[in-house]
């Protein structure tokens, strides 16, 4: 893998309480940065604030910075502003210092450079170091792994989905484990993009299906469903939204996987699932984030 060096940015970042505040501040902050004047994100911490960067490639206008966020989310938010410069600095290459090997089960998470760090009697799982999200390292990637783990080994799922697929690493693992199909899909053509890359790099291009699709809406679900296994590893309120389409594309006693939702928001996820028919068995925590694995009832 080549270098890329990363120009220096000066970064403005505060915290927030609540996702709706998060989301109107991310709304100003881009209608008054013109494309390409900043990168700006927003990312829900473990005690339910919100924490929200903004990049710069050059120095921003302080005062305006703190009024934008004064009038949008009060003093209090403004108060907790900092503003830096990171420094230049090579991010390919310490995501590969950090991105050691990542064990869940029969699995293993890895990046090009640990290949031969793969013991012989695992499943290895090769994503490029730079795709941080989805490599295995986060915990909800990581809980889904054990529960796939957990449950592949007195179950055999013949219709499979990974709905919301990312770098496709749990429908390579899937595909890998069964020696069979397994459908895949993103809401964002450029993860579609990658899991393609990522299941062809891992010689399960074959078997794994990735597709662009919103929810449940592509033809493709219908055809290949009703599934005996759903990967959903997205967050807690499109999961809420989702627990209705997903049960009808469900077979009886399918199981469905579920993560990218905060351990305080699971008991409202296991409530809009058990409501139409799936029950809880098995709830991972992994640093603060909860998998959780459901069968369908009937």
């Amino acid at each position: 893998m080549s270098s890329t060096l990363t120009p220096a940015t000066h970064r403005v970042n505060f915290a927030i309480g609540s996702e709706a505040a998060a989301k109107h501040v991310v709304d100003l902050l881009n209608e008054v940065f013109l494309e390409g004047q900043a990168a700006i994100a927003a990312f829900e911490r473990p005690d339910g604030r919100w924490d929200i960067t903004a990049h710069f490639a050059e120095p921003p206008d302080q005062p305006l910075v703190r009024e934008l966020v004064v009038n949008a989310a009060g003093a209090e938010a403004a108060q907790t502003i900092t503003f830096d410069t990171v420094e230049a600095k090579d991010w390919v290459k310490a995501s590969l210092e950090d991105l050691v090997p990542v064990p869940a089960g029969r699995f293993v998470v890895h990046g090009a450079h640990d290949r031969a760090r793969v013991p012989p009697n695992k499943l290895g799982i090769e994503i490029e170091a730079a795709l941080a999200f989805g490599t295995g390292h986060h915990g909800t990637t990581r809980g889904c792994l054990l529960l796939l783990d957990h449950l592949l080994k007195r179950y055999y799922p013949r219709r499979v989905l990974d709905l919301g697929t990312g770098t496709g690493v749990l429908a390579i693992a899937a595909a890998k484990a069964l020696h069979g199909a397994v459908v895949a899909s993103d809401i964002d053509p450029s993860s579609v993009r990658v899991a393609r890359e990522n299941a062809r790099l891992n010689q399960t291009g074959d078997l794994v299906q990735i597709i662009t699709a919103t929810g449940f809406s592509a033809p493709q679900f219908s055809a290949r469903g009703p599934f005996d296994l759903v990967l959903a590893n997205i967050l807690a309120n499109p999961l809420r939204q989702l627990a209705t389409p997903m049960a009808r594309h469900l077979a009886p006693g399918a199981l469905v996987i579920l993560s990218g939702l905060l351990t305080p928001q699971a008991p409202g996820v296991i409530a809009a699932y058990r409501s139409r028919g799936l029950v809880p068995l098995r709830h991972v925590r992994i640093e603060g984030w909860s998998s959780l694995l459901l069968r369908k009832t009937g």
